[in-house]
């Protein structure tokens, strides 16, 4: 086994199967978080697009719903332009939610950053950063991306820096 498989079970086994505790206390509304992040980036949305990006069934998205419609931080209503169509958007308490948990993880991370350091820090979101392009261009089952497909992702990921 090369590094390389060596890194992907390292991945695995460390980062991706356990869960930080902040991600088990964020997500403790099985996937009321996911739903409060989404409506406050996107804005209205029916029921079936938040259950198609949560991947759930449309019975799961409506008990998800249900929930968050009790505790008074999302509305549904009729779609004026179209009378069978339901629209679900955010209250002030569920967009106050959505600030909250945003401000929470970004207090933990800074935290971990705080105890890594500058340096390892900084080392950190560069190869993230990195990371994050590769993956962006390496679809699974498609042929790997070429040299030209990789300098033109990297290019993109520059000037998308650049442009924050």
């Amino acid at each position: 086994m090369g590094y390389e498989e060596e890194a992907v079970d390292e991945l695995w086994r460390d980062v991706w199967c356990h869960r930080s505790q902040v991600q088990r206390d964020l997500n403790h509304g099985a996937g009321e978080s996911f739903v409060v992040r989404m409506l406050a980036h996107q804005g209205t949305m029916s029921p079936s697009q938040l259950a198609n990006a949560m991947r759930v069934t449309s019975g799961r998205i409506s008990a998800v719903l249900s929930a968050l419609e009790k505790k008074g931080q999302i509305v549904r209503s009729v779609d004026p332009d179209d009378r069978r169509a339901v629209r679900v958007e955010l209250t002030d308490a569920g967009r106050e939610r959505g600030r909250k948990d945003m401000q929470e993880i970004r207090d933990a991370v800074c935290w971990i950053f705080s105890q890594m350091g500058e340096r390892r820090t900084r080392e950190f979101v560069d190869l993230a950063r990195e990371f994050s392009t590769y993956m962006s261009i390496c679809k699974p089952g498609e042929p790997r991306p070429t040299p030209e497909e990789v300098r033109k992702a990297f290019e993109k990921d520059s000037q998308d820096s650049e442009n924050l």
